[in-house]
């Protein structure tokens, strides 16, 4: 497993696994990888096997099964000497996949960036039927305009006791706001950052 580590260890270690269709050193995890370990926080990514054979041979590959996205990250929190001292989490389908190993692992918390509630375009296939089994802290940061769950529409689910979700003004499913917003991509990153490092220092003083 080959990984990317960024800051130290005094203020938490958080786990990011990155999106279906980007590696986990694209602009969004530099961004944000970045900016957290900027703040004393050890942040750690790593890559599904599809991503490792796309960057090991140029060629584009689907995401792995299920089966196998979940063990990579059973894996990885091995690797890293288990989960009681970890947050994971991750973009999209990265933190998707985070959220179900949420279900089996007394983890710290939990960080989904960009969370796809439904597929695209199919808001009645909603992939919330798993959140009532998470039990540890969960943080969604999410743009308010995200065509895999919008503002009105999340808010309209009723989630979990427990889940803290911070809205990106005007963000797309890359925290990306319209020109017309007159919103910067620069402070929604930035807003994001602060977000998840707010949240990890709350889990340290728990």
């Amino acid at each position: 497993m080959n990984y990317i580590t960024d800051g130290d260890s005094g203020k938490g270690v958080l786990v990011l696994a990155h999106g279906a269709g980007a590696p986990m050193d694209s602009e969004f995890m530099n961004r944000v990888a970045g900016g957290v370990a900027e703040q004393g926080i050890r942040v750690v990514r790593f890559e599904f096997p599809y991503m490792e054979a796309r960057r090991n041979t140029g060629k584009k590959r689907p995401p792995d099964r299920q089966a196998v996205l979940l063990e990579s990250w059973e894996k990885v929190i091995e690797e890293l000497g288990g989960p009681q001292r970890l947050v994971i989490g991750g973009k999209s389908m990265g933190g998707r996949m985070a959220s179900l190993i949420a279900t089996r692992y007394p983890l710290r918390g939990l960080v989904c960036l960009g969370y796809p509630f439904h597929p695209p375009g199919k808001p009645e296939r909603l992939r919330t039927e798993h959140f009532a089994e998470i039990c540890v802290p969960t943080l969604i940061i999410q743009g308010e305009r995200d065509a895999l769950g919008n503002r009105g529409e999340v808010e309209g689910y009723g989630l979990p006791d427990g889940f803290n979700v911070v809205w990106l003004g005007d963000g797309d499913h890359d925290f990306k706001p319209r020109v017309r917003s007159g919103i910067s991509y620069e402070r929604n990153i930035t807003d994001a950052v602060a977000a998840v490092v707010e949240f990890m220092a709350r889990l340290e003083q728990a």
